[in-house]
Formats: C-alpha cells, sequence, structure tokens
C-alpha cells in the first residue's frame, strides 16, 4: 500500500488535516487504533473547544463548519480574567476586534464526530482503523516505511504525526521534547447554574486552585477546576450534591445555585514543545508538536493554525511539481509553526507560573499585571490579535 501521505491520529487535528487535501491529486491514509463506530460518535470527554474565529474560518475552509448545527455552538461575547477575590478585571470584549463575538465554545466530540462525518465523503483519504503504527523507517530518500499492528506494511512519501502530546510517533522517530509538569490536575465537566452568565467566559486566579467557566447553550457552562492532585482525586470522588456545593462555594456563588451534568473528568497539567517539529519525510501537528496548557483555551487553535501551515506548503509544493516531503517544505513549515507557536507557548506557562504563585511578590505581581494589560493598548492589542 503506497500513499502520498499517512496521517497517525484520528483526534481532531488529525481528522482535519486530512479533510484539509480533500480536492487534491494526494493519496492520503489516516490511522487510528479506534474502531469507526467510536470515531462516528465519539464519547463526551468533557472538554469544551473555544474556537477563534481564525479556527472557524479554517474549518470553513475545509468544509467542516456547516455540518455542526448552530444549536450545538455558543458565542464567547466577553473574557473576564480575575485575580483572587478582587472585583477588578481584565476584560476583553467583542468590540475590541470588530467581530460579533470572541470566538465560539464548541464541545470536543462534537467538532469530532463532523470532522469525520466530513472526512466520509472525500474519496482520495483512506481511514485505516483498529490499527496501531508498530515501527517507522524515515531513512529512505523516497519513501518513509509503517509497519502496522494489522500486519500490513505501507509506504508514504510523508508521514505526519498527530497522536497527542505523548506522541510514540515522535519517540519512534528520535525526537525528544521540553515538558512542563505542573503537579495539577484539571477537573472538567458542564453545569447548569441559576444565573445567566450573558456569554461571558471567566477565569478566577484564586490562591488555591484556578476557576474557569467558558460560557455553553443556555444556562450552562463548562467548568474547569485546576488543583493538587490530592485535591482533584476529592472533587471527583465525593457524591454530586457534595461536588455541586463545593464548586458553588469555590466561585463565592457567582453563578447562584450550580448542578453537575453528566460526568466528571481528569486530566493531568503536563506541557510539550518538541525540540523539532520535522524529520526526514515526517512531520509533528497539534498536540505532537506543541501540547498547550489550557488557560488560554489555545491548544486546538494553535493545532489548527499548524495544519494551515503545513496544508499551505504542500500545496505549494504541488503547484510547483516538488517532493512534497522534500527538506525545503518540511523547513518552511517547522519555521512557520515555532514562529507562531514559541512566544503562545512561552506567554501562556509565565502566566500560569505568575497566576499559581502565592508569594507576596507574586501577588503584587499578578495585580500589576492585570492593571498593565487592561491599560497599556498595544498590550493589550496583542493579546487580542491571536483572537481574529
Amino acid at each position: 500500500m503506497i500513499f502520498d501521505i499517512v496521517i497517525v491520529g484520528a483526534g481532531p487535528v488529525g481528522l482535519a488535516l486530512a479533510c484539509g487535501f480533500a480536492n487534491t491529486k494526494l493519496k492520503v491514509a489516516i490511522i487510528d487504533k479506534l474502531s469507526k463506530k467510536i470515531l462516528v460518535n465519539p464519547a463526551i470527554d468533557g472538554r469544551e473547544i473555544a474556537l477563534t474565529h481564525h479556527s472557524a474560518n479554517i474549518l470553513k475552509k475545509i468544509g467542516v463548519w456547516n455540518y455542526i448545527p448552530n444549536e450545538l455552538i455558543s458565542v464567547i461575547k466577553e473574557a473576564k480574567i480575575l485575580d483572587d477575590s478582587s472585583k477588578y478585571s481584565l476584560n476583553f470584549k467583542y468590540q475590541d476586534i470588530n467581530k460579533e463575538s470572541l470566538g465560539y465554545l464548541i464541545p470536543n466530540n462534537i467538532i469530532r464526530r463532523y470532522l469525520y462525518k466530513r472526512l466520509k465523503d472525500i474519496s482520495n483519504v483512506t481511514l485505516i482503523n483498529r490499527t496501531e503504527c508498530l515501527s517507522i523507517d524515515n531513512n529512505n530518500n523516497k519513501y518513509s516505511s509503517l509497519l502496522l499492528s494489522n500486519k500490513r506494511k505501507i509506504k508514504s512519501s510523508l508521514v505526519v504525526a498527530a497522536d497527542s502530546r505523548f506522541s510514540k510517533m515522535r519517540s519512534k522517530v528520535g525526537i525528544s521534547a521540553f515538558i512542563h509538569n505542573f503537579d495539577k490536575n484539571m477537573i472538567v465537566c458542564r453545569m447548569e447554574h441559576e444565573k445567566p452568565h450573558h456569554n461571558i467566559a471567566y477565569e478566577f486566579f484564586r490562591y488555591k486552585q484556578t476557576q474557569a467557566s467558558l460560557p455553553y447553550i443556555k444556562k450552562q457552562s463548562s467548568i474547569v477546576t485546576t488543583v493538587s492532585k490530592e485535591t482533584s482525586s476529592y472533587l471527583k470522588g465525593i457524591s454530586k450534591n457534595k461536588f455541586n456545593k463545593e464548586i458553588q462555594n469555590n466561585f463565592n456563588n457567582f453563578f447562584g445555585k450550580m448542578k453537575l451534568i453528566g460526568k466528571r473528568y481528569s486530566y493531568p497539567m503536563i506541557t510539550t514543545y518538541s525540540k523539532k517539529f520535522v524529520a526526514n519525510r515526517f512531520a509533528l501537528v497539534g498536540d505532537a508538536a506543541v501540547g498547550m496548557h489550557p488557560v488560554t483555551a489555545h491548544g486546538f487553535n494553535l493545532g489548527l493554525k499548524g495544519l494551515e501551515i503545513l496544508t499551505k506548503e504542500i500545496k505549494s509544493a504541488l503547484d510547483r511539481n516538488i517532493d512534497i516531503s522534500s527538506s525545503r517544505v518540511l523547513r518552511n513549515y517547522q519555521y512557520k509553526l515555532h514562529r507562531v507557536a514559541i512566544p503562545l507557548y512561552l506567554s501562556t506557562n509565565g502566566i500560569v507560573s505568575l497566576y499559581t504563585n502565592v508569594t507576596y511578590p507574586a501577588k503584587l505581581a499578578r495585580k500589576f499585571a492585570l492593571r498593565m494589560v487592561n491599560s497599556i493598548k498595544p498590550v493589550k492589542q496583542a493579546f487580542l490579535g491571536v483572537l481574529k
């Protein structure tokens, strides 16, 4: 079996990348260990994805956006960041970017479902499901060879890994990554609340934990609580009634009475940044390239930006009739993604480090930082730039 591009990982970025090659002459394969049944209807995982307008436009270009029912998309009008119990907030409003909203909120499983629905309509993409890649040989000058768990061997001009921030494919080709373990867990869930959210996202940087709410449909929000591992085990283990009261108290009754909808999910707070994004006939995309901290909600947005860059480089190579996995094409992708990713990654980690530091100097710096960004227009515009 010979392909032009093999994508390992049918997560949202891997699926979106495959959709980006519709209506091309490229023969594309996407490999994943999940069954078609799961890909058709992915399970709820508690994660809601905040999309920028640029990300929404990418989903429109690859033909996915129109598949998603409007009633499952919530708009984010404003975002407010508050330090501990202070009422002063750093505000971002949709008027600041001359749009009708700051962005959109869509559940992760919904995005995955409709990406796969779009993928099924693309004739030049082959799904190889219930399969893992056991090994890769990318030392050949003409192609990379993959040995699959179904005993098949396939060849491809380019292999793209989209298999999470703990990418096995990255390790198989010898690319290491910078790893930052914050030694905390994130508890995510959907909650219904008494008071309306007015389509405003909130981030409360408490001194012992971080509380975030992302506005979803009606009086529902995605609630994200970042705490120590010990506290996260406690929050996952207590009864629903106790959990409701705990979260309600943590928000200082900001939303009134709160009620859990569905399950609670826990994820470790670990960020990764690959030391290289490419190797011979090989590239990393999405979390496999850069695994962001969720505090700024830009993980999937950065993943979409990365696949947009890679897709453009490959299509440009096709137009010029050159090898789509030549070192020049891959170097261009790496350079352009690094320019976008490194400032976002470092600033996000810096924000987390500052706003989880409870020393007295840090507390003063936290309050100063919010007022500085609010007051200095060029600084605020730099933050708003990623939302456009």
